[in-house]
């Protein structure tokens, strides 16, 4: 049964703009292991973009935005053919099971100037 869902909007020129006003934006918005994913390439301002507007999706379908838990807590990594797969760590996770067995469906794209995201609370 679904019993939440998200999308959001993100120009990419924001993103872009605000990294290169403070290089530590990146950090403020990736976990750990996205921050690993990107290290071994050159910056991509969509692919960045994507995944802010992909956090605010996930916040939106979860009905709580960010009031319990930060962008950290939403790791986005793609498995082996490019779909991107959700974990939900501490307080998001939290968030989440009061709904009972989860599941997150989550879509990314991107265009020339904007990043969108559609995300799907699932539950048992």
């Amino acid at each position: 049964m679904i019993v939440g869902i998200g999308v959001d909007i993100v120009e990419i020129r924001r993103i872009k703009s605000a990294i290169e006003r403070n290089s530590n934006f990146i950090r403020k918005i990736l976990s750990d292991e996205e921050l690993e994913f990107i290290a071994k390439k050159p910056i991509n301002f969509q692919y960045i973009a994507g995944r802010f507007a992909a956090k605010e999706a996930i916040s939106k379908a979860l009905g709580t935005g960010f009031r319990q838990f930060g962008l950290k807590d939403l790791v986005i990594l793609n498995d082996e053919l490019g779909k991107p797969m959700v974990t939900l760590k501490e307080k998001a996770n939290e968030v989440a099971k009061k709904h009972g067995q989860y599941k997150i469906h989550l879509s990314i794209s991107h265009g020339e100037d904007n990043a969108v995201a559609y995300a799907i609370l699932e539950v048992n």
